[in-house]
């Protein structure tokens, strides 16, 4: 195999037209230069070099690779800029993971500073929804996740980094009989039948049943959605009651529904960044953090 180190050699003497010049370049002595030059017409097989005049000049095969070790400088040269560029954050791709009712509140003005300050990072953006965009950190498929996690439970390998707290609200259909009360004890609903809206069972939905467990009873759900649209509908049409997270209310709920503080417990969703512990602190993903922390602030 051909030592690359010795072609830049190669490429010094014959640029330089002389073994004596080419060291003088390079900080070499003549001898240590004569040596790596004969090292690689070893390696190569054939000589390299010819004297001509008080010089020497390239054989056929001194001139290939010459020629070669020319490409190979610029080759490293271009990686060395390349490389820099994503250290600094100004190339390079971030893969981000989302559930929905996170994506325009959080996820929408996040990106858009991100691409302000680093215009030339790629996003490669993806919705996980029902199912828990965690697993696709810890499997290395995402640099980013926005997830529901519990407080008190730890992700080996991942940094949660706090985003907001996201409280449930009862939703009541117009008209209930509950409609008239300001908050709501949430014991107010053990004896209503529930209209599921956190569906197929993960964080969102252990946050619901953990507190109904808490003021002492399971919540009886006769309907089942995996969207809180959905869901407004079926208790706006007299199905059941619920609770949701204030994001996945949105701003314009469903007309034929109220909405309702609730208390004994107040059910809340803690909302973070989960990135791996052994991720590199690139500036761009630095600075994604830094945007959905802003985001959850506003």
């Amino acid at each position: 195999m051909l030592d690359v180190r010795r072609m830049q050699v190669l490429r010094a003497v014959v640029t330089s037209g002389s073994v004596t010049a080419a060291a003088a370049n390079l900080g070499y002595t003549p001898s240590a230069v004569s040596q790596q030059v004969a090292a690689l017409e070893k390696q190569a097989g054939t000589a390299l070099l010819e004297r001509f005049g008080r010089g020497v000049r390239p054989t056929a095969a001194g001139l290939l690779l010459t020629e070669h070790a020319a490409v190979i400088s610029r080759t490293v040269a271009e990686a060395e800029t390349a490389l820099a560029d994503l250290r600094a954050g100004r190339t390079g791709q971030l893969s981000v993971r989302y559930f929905a009712t996170a994506g325009a509140t959080l996820v929408a003005p996040a990106l858009a500073r991100l691409r302000d300050e680093h215009p030339g990072v790629r996003i490669d953006l993806k919705l996980i929804d029902p199912d828990d965009p965690l697993p696709e950190v810890q499997q290395g498929r995402a640099d980013l996740a926005i997830v529901v996690h519990p407080r008190d439970r730890p992700s080996a390998g991942i940094r949660l980094v706090h985003l907001l707290d996201d409280p449930y609200r009862a939703v009541l259909p117009k008209g209930h009989r509950l409609a008239t009360k300001k908050v709501l004890d949430l014991t107010d609903l053990a004896d209503e039948p529930w209209v599921g809206n956190e569906w197929p069972a993960g964080p969102c939905l252990e946050t619901v049943v953990d507190a109904c467990a808490a003021a002492g009873f399971s919540p009886d759900f006769v309907v089942e959605s995996e969207d809180y649209a959905t869901a407004q509908g079926f208790i706006a049409a007299g199905l059941g009651v619920g609770l949701m997270p204030t994001l996945g209310l949105g701003n314009r709920p469903h007309p034929g529904i109220v909405v309702r503080k609730v208390r004994g417990p107040e059910p809340v969703r803690a909302i973070y960044a989960a990135v791996r512990e052994t991720s590199p602190a690139q500036p761009a993903l630095l600075g994604l953090i830094d945007a959905l922390r802003d985001a959850a602030a506003r």
